[in-house]
């Protein structure tokens, strides 16, 4: 049932022969996409740890100032809207268990899904983590201040995602609802948590993944690279305006 939604998602080659198997192979089952995010976020978590052990105060005013997001500076500086989401805590806790749990969901779900829509919903989620904690500033007026860093925000949208497709396949989730829900309640024990970040990646994504489906669908009448683009280009278009809107009532704007 895997393969076959697989199959209907990013299509089968059917060259025969070493290349044809390679390219089949490559295409349809290799996690490329999982691979190249947890390769990133490694090197930028090296690269954070020698500027912190090197250059400490050089490696807080890039932390606080550039690379982390920020709400009461982000529109000014839009960059942090993804470099915050490949970098971690410079304890090796924080970054081990993003990218353990990344792994735990991120082949299986690039497998069905394939690359494109899969690069697409990660990062979509990411900015849905980042429009969560805008929402909370203006909600919550100590919030603009607030910095936060890390995958889970793209993380907890690839949750909503698997949730949407398994139930549409029929697979039983009940045991994967109690396990997110830990993770929801995490923040309760843990301190530091950005939990404004899990919400918002995680209601992007699950809604990001229908879209997918919807655009996926057999009799549809956007087919290939369309029926994934459009939808990310919507969604985009989407976060952007809304995180605009969220500014208007910035204290610093």
């Amino acid at each position: 049932m895997v393969n076959g939604m697989g199959t209907s998602f990013t299509g089968g080659g059917n060259g025969r022969g070493p290349r044809g198997w390679i390219r089949r192979y490559w295409g349809d089952h290799a996690p490329v996409v999982t691979i190249a995010i947890t390769l990133i976020c490694i090197v930028a978590w090296v690269i954070q740890m020698a500027l912190y052990l090197l250059a400490p105060l050089r490696y807080q005013r890039l932390l606080l100032g550039y690379w982390a997001f920020v709400p009461i500076t982000a529109i000014h500086e839009p960059w942090m809207f993804v470099t915050n989401i490949f970098l971690h805590a410079t304890n090796v806790s924080h970054i081990l268990f993003n990218m353990i749990t990344l792994w735990v969901v991120g082949p299986v779900l690039e497998n069905l899904i394939g690359h494109g829509r899969f690069l697409a919903l990660y990062m979509i989620s990411g900015l849905g983590g980042d429009l969560g904690l805008m929402v909370y500033a203006v909600l919550a007026p100590n919030g603009w201040g607030t910095s936060a860093i890390g995958a889970s925000g793209a993380l907890f949208g690839l949750f909503a995602a698997i949730l949407v497709v398994y139930r549409r396949l029929g697979i039983d989730i009940v045991s994967m609802v109690v396990w997110m829900g830990i993770n929801f309640c995490m923040p309760l024990f843990v301190p530091g948590i950005a939990w404004q970040d899990h919400v918002g990646g995680f209601m992007v994504g699950g809604l990001f993944m229908l879209a997918l489906l919807h655009m996926g669908r057999p009799g549809s009448r956007v087919h290939g690279l369309l029926s994934w683009l459009l939808p990310t280009l919507i969604f985009l278009v989407a976060l952007v305006l809304l995180a605009l809107g969220c500014n208007m009532v910035n204290p610093m704007r």
